[in-house]
């Protein structure tokens, strides 16, 4: 019997809208690549993910991948409000699944900044039951050490579990796990997938 939902937050609950974002703040779409180059896709933006050291020095190892880059990245990151924002769906999805008796839970790779300072995209929070940010146990999916401080935090069973993520080697995590699993594509589907377990 299914008793909980847990879902990813970026891309499933929020927007995370980095092409956007960067275009209002006056990139070009070749700078937009090279600062993409040098942080999010950089091997530091795990560590940033997992809360492994602070602003200042993230911005140092962004700008140590292309340092000619370093007052654009200044720009871009020192503060990154407007980076995430909530899908219009969240909060009522979340409500109306509830409403249905399911408790449900957030499990996501997400960094202390956003956390702090795009609150915006975790209005859904005060109806969640609970749930674990990589930032807070330093700790990424899709290693299974994350899925089980979830599910030992809140005394959770994996196989009560419906899982929702949109990235599937982290819903593939879940799996192995024994949570029932589904890469989110839209709401919609989502919910099919949901009633597919229940």
């Amino acid at each position: 019997m299914i008793k909980n939902i847990v879902f990813d937050i970026g891309n499933v609950l929020a927007d995370f809208r980095w092409k956007e974002y960067m275009i209002e703040k006056g990139l070009d779409g070749p700078t937009i690549k090279r600062v993409m180059a040098a942080s999010i896709m950089s091997p530091d933006w795990d560590l940033f993910d997992m809360g492994m050291f602070d602003d200042d020095e993230a911005l140092r190892r962004f700008a140590s991948y292309d340092p000619e880059l370093q007052p654009v990245l200044e720009r871009v990151y020192r503060r990154i409000d407007g980076m995430i924002v909530p899908f219009n769906y969240a909060t009522d999805w979340i409500k109306s699944l509830k409403d249905r008796g399911f408790s449900i839970y957030y499990l996501s790779n997400y960094s202390r900044k956003a956390y702090e300072e795009c609150k915006e995209s975790l209005e859904f929070m005060k109806y969640a039951d609970g749930g674990v940010m990589s930032f807070q146990e330093h700790v990424l999916k899709p290693d299974p050490a994350i899925y089980q401080r979830l599910l030992d935090k809140y005394n959770l069973k994996a196989e009560e579990s419906v899982f929702l993520d949109d990235t599937q080697k982290n819903v593939d995590a879940a799996l192995q796990l024994g949570f029932k699993a589904f890469t989110f594509t839209t709401k919609e589907q989502a919910d099919i997938d949901i009633e597919s377990v229940c």
